[in-house]
């Protein structure tokens, strides 16, 4: 709750490749997706059930800001888990890949603020959907 209200939205910065970022307001029933095209930002997507990676995304931080520290002392990506709630399972993720942050924005609901990473080189860095 903020000044008395309860927060209705969260605030997602999508962060382009050539540093340009773009800020969405999400309600948490909706995904990133929906939000996206709802303001009129250009996302790449196509099963929109989780099946693919074509809308995949990379978690750079939270609202809190707090970073995770591995059990060999380096700092690790943000929990997916922290920040999203899926509609269904993500099954085009590995558990590997879900750790290291990457989320699929066509079923991910925000639950807090944060900041993603966009484009073709985050779906470039993750391995080729199981059902293609």
């Amino acid at each position: 709750m903020v000044g008395g209200a309860t927060m209705t939205e969260y605030d997602v910065t999508l962060e382009w490749p050539d540093g340009g970022t773009d800020a969405i307001p999400v309600d948490p029933q909706e995904t990133v997706l929906e939000a996206a095209q709802r303001a009129g930002v250009r996302l790449p997507y196509d099963c929109r059930k989780g099946t693919c990676i074509t809308c995949v995304g990379r978690l750079l931080e939270i609202e809190n800001g707090d970073t995770d520290v591995g059990a060999d002392g380096t700092d690790q990506p943000p929990d997916p888990a922290d920040a999203f709630s899926y509609r269904r399972s993500p099954a085009a993720l590995t558990d590997r890949e879900r750790a290291d942050g990457y989320v699929l924005l066509c079923i991910a609901s925000p639950q807090t603020d944060c900041r993603l990473e966009v484009g073709p080189r985050v779906r470039s860095e993750v391995g080729d959907s199981p059902w293609a």
